[in-house]
């Protein structure tokens, strides 16, 4: 009788299902922290230092909300194909645990906060006090649950002009809003044009919106994205008008294709997207200069 050899693969560890409970994969939204002072044309040593300070504060934030979410959700999630292995859902990390790794990150992000800028701590909290609430309730709120996932892409911004004491303008929080607004809608317009057809959604909060309602959302809210950073951009910065302007229409391509489930997945994934920012980055950086 002939014998195989199989690999031995180790039980997942608590701290491994820690680690994925704090999802690091999406701490790339939290660079939003250096909007403002790019927006500003803030280069300086203090800057970038308050900048790096920003980013992982709000990673600490960001993580604790993680945390939370995945308690709450664990009994849905046990009956997801996908979401019942999450650490929490799947027993790797237990309830008691992950709730305890939600208060300490969050008490860590305030403290940090506190220490470097105490004024931009009410941003943080009203970042953690939102979505607390949306992980409870507003989750299952039709419009509401848009509105406070943008907000979150918003605060980012603020918080991060907060730390590095850079006045934000009615522009740069109106272009930021519009966008997050955009990604938002899209994502949820590309979930429910993939999932909705067969009757199944991965949010319950799904089930009341139409793809022709989503449709109109985030191409309402592209629309105005870009028409306020063309009137903010003309003349100094005309030039960054294209590549700005372009990078949106890149992205709604993959919006209409009901391929922007993930985000940072679309962004990273597409090379032309990733060039057209690039280009955006030295055209406003030499017009600045």
């Amino acid at each position: 009788m002939s014998t195989t050899s199989t690999a031995l693969v180790a039980p997942p560890t608590r701290l491994g299902g820690l680690v994925r409970t704090a999802r690091p994969r999406q701490w790339v939204k939290n660079v939003l922290v250096a909007a403002a002072p790019l927006a500003a044309e803030r280069y300086d040593g203090g800057t970038l230092a308050a900048t790096a300070v920003a980013f992982v504060a709000f990673c600490c934030a960001a993580s604790a909300v993680y945390f939370l979410n995945d308690v709450l959700d664990a009994n849905e999630d046990r009956a997801h194909p996908d979401k019942r292995l999450r650490p929490v859902a799947a027993g790797i990390v237990p309830e008691s645990a992950a709730l305890g790794g939600a208060a300490a990150l969050a008490v860590a992000a305030l403290t940090l906060t506190l220490a470097w800028q105490p004024v931009a701590a009410g941003v943080l909290a009203a970042y953690l006090l939102i979505n607390v609430c949306y992980c409870r309730w507003l989750k299952h709120v039709p419009i509401v649950d848009l509105a406070v996932v943008s907000s979150g892409f918003l605060l980012r911004a603020v918080y991060g002009g907060a730390m590095a004491a850079v006045p934000l303008t009615r522009w740069f929080l109106i272009v930021i809003g519009a966008t997050a607004l955009f990604a938002v809608a899209g994502k949820r317009f590309s979930e429910l044009a993939r999932l909705g057809a067969d009757g199944l959604t991965a949010r319950p909060s799904l089930d009341q919106y139409s793809v022709s309602y989503l449709r109109f959302v985030w191409q309402a809210a592209g629309t105005v994205a870009m028409t306020v950073y063309c009137l903010w951009a003309f003349p100094a910065h005309s030039l960054t008008i294209i590549p700005f302007g372009l990078a949106f229409l890149r992205y709604a391509w993959h919006i209409d294709r009901a391929a922007a489930g993930a985000p940072e997945s679309v962004v990273f994934g597409d090379r032309w997207l990733l060039g057209l920012g690039g280009v955006w980055v030295v055209l406003f950086v030499a017009a600045n200069g």
